[in-house]
């Protein structure tokens, strides 16, 4: 047997998916987090799971992780001490910024201080131009003076950054050689490696974080990778990135930045495979876990990717997958602010002591609480029972509450449930509705441990129709992480108008782009089979700020389509302009700054089958209990095992169908069924 397994470490729970690569077979397993040493969770999870679900750790071939190491770093600070080598003139470069407010309306609010402080950035002889000419070449004598300074400074890791490197790399590449020779041990950023791009500030930016993370994630993947090794001897790690797609754990420690959005991309690309098994194409997702809910629209089956993003408040020149987050999970803390009105969130309860509920020691009432409060969870507990849960512990934390504001328990804790769904609606509108996207269009996929219980909620505040629960909505990100592709992004940038002169310059420049791929695919050893291409566009209208990205794939993946028919460029960009701007001027000079060439390398093909039992006769409620759906009354509710429900099966609300991994609400004379794909469908029934 040869299985698969994804890993997605969350702020509550680290959860496992295995799928048997030949008969198809899946199994989950999820099991508390450790925060203050995630890998922890990894290797005895894994263990755990292997003897429950008796999985040979020996037939493992090919493990994949979803990480959120990078991006804790980042909110908590806690990177490594980074020196900064850059032009001369350009040392105050982080700090100058775009000179840009946090918070529009907000005059108090400071940018996040410099990850590197002004005594540990260094300046050094050289220059390039615009037109990427060595017009002052490097002085490697006074470089030997900033060599002495960053061995002074005990750095842990180093960022190179020049002006215009992404035309000319070789000053930097000089920088880098030598020091390499100076410090052999100390982690290197190269901007004309992390990034090459115009920006400078971004580029400086996302190259200092990514030497600000080597360090720690550096240490935290040697770790991982030893514990692995020792327990499952044939299986390589591959780590989950930001843009959606899958890298070597040696790429992962040189270039960390890319897994800022590690866990959260790989729940999109979980929804896309789901949402095709059921044919629906136009998906919102809601991935909400216990600290945080992440949200993104699905178009075609294409989340879509962007490169401009803020992460922990700096700015990252990369590409991820479009993701809006917020802070809105099970363990949203419910609190009063000063203005006497009650909050949710951001701050949360995570995995320890976690909701009240969780007997853990935790005492301020929760979006879980809450849940549990009115009959929505069960009092049985979570993953199967395995985690008991206190609603006597419940309602205490939020009675403290409810007694502040003079409403019951109950009034309260669908107050709290409220104001979270807001919270979501909004992360919603502002991935749909903000840019020129209709809701109604689409069908809502709730996942993640919490989504599902709010799923009709949040639905039915954007006037949607239709639900979509996965198979495995607590464990999809995990699951996204095996039904992906190996992937990697080439960019050039410049300036290249879209005229006569266009086809020529694309032609060359996709050439070199075709090149580095095909590097890239040797050294993953892909076959010319399993190689697929897209390119993308980064166009503007001469004297614009901003880019948009415009996307051409050919029906043949394999091949690199080559935008080379100026008809073509002009009509997608008139076509994406107008989409985000509602207008466009078909006479207007374009031009493309950036040049994208993404290269997948397809592994291997997994098609998970889930256990279909034959239980018609036993598919029936396995009980029931009081919930609350409103203000007014709890409703005797059926409660259902998913487990045992077959494909077909009719369920008219209300409902709650339990299974191992999430709770799924069925609001009242809603409709379920469950399609071929075993999906759960919900038809919200409008009133």
């Amino acid at each position: 047997m040869e299985w698969f397994v994804g890993v997605d470490v969350g702020g509550t729970f680290t959860d496992f998916f295995a799928t048997e690569s030949r008969s198809g077979t899946i199994k989950y397993f999820k099991r508390p987090s450790t925060p203050e040493n995630p890998g922890q969770a990894i290797v005895d999870g894994l263990k755990e799971m292997c003897d429950e679900l008796s999985i040979n750790p020996t037939d493992i071939e090919r493990f994949c992780h979803g990480t959120t190491v990078a991006t804790n770093s980042l909110i908590q600070r806690r990177g490594g001490k980074v020196a900064l080598i850059t032009t001369e003139g350009f040392r105050d470069l982080l700090e100058i910024g775009r000179q840009t407010r946090p918070h529009m309306y907000s005059l108090q609010e400071d940018q996040p201080e410099p990850l590197v402080p002004r005594a540990r950035r260094f300046e050094v002889s050289e220059r390039v131009n615009s037109n990427g000419e060595i017009i002052k070449h490097l002085d490697e004598a006074k470089l030997e003076i900033v060599f002495d300074a960053i061995e002074r400074c005990k750095a842990d890791s180093i960022a190179v950054c020049c002006l215009f490197s992404f035309l000319n790399k070789k000053t930097e590449f000089r920088i880098g050689e030598l020091l390499k020779k100076r410090f052999p041990d100390l982690a290197l950023s190269l901007s004309s490696r992390v990034r090459p791009e115009f920006r400078e500030y971004e580029r400086c930016s996302t190259t200092v974080l990514n030497a600000y993370l080597q360090p720690v994630m550096g240490n935290y993947l040697t770790h991982l990778e030893k514990e692995l090794s020792d327990y499952m001897p044939d299986s390589p790690i591959k780590i989950y990135q930001s843009s959606g797609g899958l890298m070597s754990i040696e790429t992962s420690k040189e270039f960390p930045i890319r897994t800022a959005l590690s866990g959260p991309a790989a729940g999109v690309v979980g929804a896309v495979y789901s949402a095709k098994a059921s044919s629906h194409p136009n998906v919102a997702t809601l991935d909400m876990g216990g600290t945080s809910a992440d949200v993104a629209l699905i178009r075609n089956y294409d989340a879509g990717v962007r490169s401009d993003r803020d992460v922990a408040g700096f700015p990252v020149r990369l590409p991820m997958v479009d993701i809006h987050t917020v802070g809105a999970g099970g363990g949203s803390i419910a609190w009063l602010d000063r203005d006497g009105l009650m909050k949710v969130g951001p701050s949360s309860a995570g995995a320890n002591p976690g909701p009240a509920c969780y007997g853990l020691g935790g005492v301020k009432p929760t979006v879980t609480d809450a849940n549990l409060v009115l009959g929505r969870l069960s009092s049985g507990g979570l993953i199967g029972g395995a985690m008991e849960l206190d609603i006597d512990v419940a309602r205490m934390a939020i009675k403290e509450l409810a007694d502040e504001i003079g409403f019951t328990i109950e009034k309260t804790a669908q107050g709290i449930l409220g104001i979270v769904v807001a919270n979501m609606v909004r992360a919603v509108r502002t991935i749909s509705v903000e840019r020129g996207h209709d809701p109604r269009d689409y069908a809502l996929m709730p996942f993640g441990g919490a989504g599902p219980l709010h799923g009709s909620e949040v639905a039915r505040a954007m006037d949607m129709k239709e639900i979509i629960v996965p198979v495995a909505p607590g464990i999809l990100c995990a699951q996204g992480l095996i039904t992906s592709d190996l992937k990697e992004d080439f960019v050039r940038s410049g300036r290249f108008e879209v005229n006569n002169n266009w086809p020529a310059e694309i032609q060359k420049i996709m050439g070199l782009l075709d090149q580095e791929a095909q590097d890239w695919f040797n050294v993953e050893k892909i076959s010319a089979a399993n190689q697929q291409f897209s390119v993308t566009l980064d166009a503007r209208y001469v004297g614009q700020n901003f880019e948009l990205q415009v996307e051409f794939r050919e029906n043949d993946q394999s091949t690199i389509p080559i935008p080379s028919k100026i008809e073509q460029v002009i009509l997608q960009f008139n076509t994406v302009h107008e989409q985000f701007y509602g207008f466009s001027n078909q006479d207007e000079q374009i031009e493309v700054v950036n040049i994208r060439l993404t290269a997948k390398g397809q592994l291997d093909v997994i098609a998970p089958s889930p256990n279909k039992k034959n239980a018609r006769k036993n598919s029936g409620p396995i009980g029931s209990r009081m919930v609350w759906f409103d203000q007014a009354r709890p409703i005797k509710t059926p409660v259902y095992n998913r487990a045992i429900l077959e494909i077909g099966t009719k369920i008219l609300g209300p409902a709650i169908i339990e299974q191992f991994d999430s709770t799924t609400v069925v609001f009242p004379d809603d409709k379920l069924h469950i399609d071929n794909a075993l999906n759960l469908i919900i038809d919200i029934n409008p009133k």
